[in-house]
């Protein structure tokens, strides 16, 4: 296994997950407790971050001519992202989130 392989995976304990063709694997920011003026937010009441840390891409997407073609997104890139994107789970009592790039809106510098 090549050392640009590696740097592709997620680390989540003693698993590392590889996503498969232009999917990628994001950890989702935490989500601010206070608002602005002060007042503390219960669990309930709080939006998910539509923002987040990627933590494993795949290979790319497949062309119809057999070719692939990498992903504009690298592993450790903050990213914005449409909030309904992807899907969630949990690994490890890790919670990610897996979405297609094309559901990246923006690299956050």
């Amino acid at each position: 296994m090549s050392t640009a392989t590696k740097d592709k995976k997620a680390k989540t304990g003693k698993l590392s997950l590889q996503p498969l063709g232009d999917r990628v694997v994001i950890e989702r920011q935490s989500s601010e407790s206070k608002t602005a003026g002060g007042i503390v937010l219960p669990d309930s009441a709080k939006d998910k971050p539509a923002r987040g840390t990627v933590k494993a891409v795949g290979d790319g997407k497949l062309s119809k001519d057999g070719t692939r073609k990498p992903l504009q997104v690298k592993v450790g890139d903050r990213v914005l992202f449409s909030s309904y994107a992807g899907d969630e789970f949990k690994i490890n009592d890790q919670e990610l989130l897996l979405m297609r790039e094309d559901d990246i809106l923006a690299v956050i510098e």
